[in-house]
């Protein structure tokens, strides 16, 4: 029952989406889409640049909307563990027996980045193969796709207002991803390989689990325009708050970059 909120900056005609924390365990995304939409804030009310670019000409081209938390009820059972179970305590329970650091999933038990509808079966079955079949915290994509009320709500959107480009931020691994099967447009690798150029992040095609079903998947098949998933920094989630200066001086001009592209 919880909103998921939306920031929307610019006056432009292209329309950009940056989304964070899909995976709950990867809460640091937040932080990091909420610090980026200060930053351009700030520049743009004192005519500065960011990165060489000036932000104020930036938002006359570009319309941003940031989701920094599309899965607020798990990023909540990461940080404040069995008291942010609510009433999904004993479901929970079952689920991570304590281990609330590697909750991934929303408070149904579903991956929300396996429940788009993107060659969603082929997921189901490839989950099967590798024993996930129920809810779990982490890979188990759903009973069907967009089953989960997070996931209704941004396709929605998304349908009902057009967008240009999708980016949505995950952790970790400082790499892009771009590509989706035979749907991939023709200037996404060359976006995605300037992005790698400014952040030295490593380009990366779909596989395994990660070949299906997520919302860049879902967003290039469904638009025929480029998605991309960032994942930000190194190590295990989630992320520790020490790494996170350096996670964002990294990671800046990407996502700079990201409105001119």
């Amino acid at each position: 029952g919880k909103d998921i909120y939306t920031l929307c900056m610019g006056t432009g005609n292209k329309r950009v989406m940056y989304v964070g924390c899909t995976h709950a365990n990867e809460w640091i995304t937040t932080l990091f889409l909420l610090d980026f939409c200060e930053t351009l804030l700030r520049a743009e009310k004192n005519n500065l640049c960011v990165c060489g670019y000036e932000v104020s000409e930036i938002l006359k081209n570009v319309t941003l909307v940031i989701i920094p938390l599309l899965n607020p009820d798990g990023a909540d059972i990461v940080i404040k563990n069995l008291e942010g179970c609510g009433k999904y305590k004993e479901q929970i329970y079952d689920i991570c027996k304590f281990d609330f650091s590697q909750w991934s999933a929303n408070a149904n038990g579903v991956d929300l980045n396996h429940n788009f509808n993107a060659d969603w079966y082929s997921l189901r079955e490839f989950e099967e193969k590798n024993g996930v079949c129920k809810p779990s915290s982490r890979r188990y994509g759903g009973k069907y796709p967009e089953s989960e009320p997070e996931t209704q709500g941004i396709v929605n959107f998304l349908r009902n207002v057009e967008f240009d480009r999708l980016y949505s931020f995950h952790s970790q691994g400082e790499e892009i991803f771009y590509s989706f099967k035979n749907s991939t447009p023709e200037k996404s690798f060359t976006i995605a390989r300037a992005l790698a150029g400014v952040s030295g992040y490593t380009l990366v095609n779909n596989e395994g689990h990660y070949s299906s079903g997520g919302l860049k998947d879902w967003f290039i098949e469904e638009f025929k325009k480029p998605g991309f998933t960032i994942e930000l920094g190194l190590g295990k989630n989630p992320l520790p708050l020490d790494d996170y200066d350096n996670i964002y001086s990294s990671s800046e001009a990407l996502a700079v970059l990201g409105l001119i592209l």
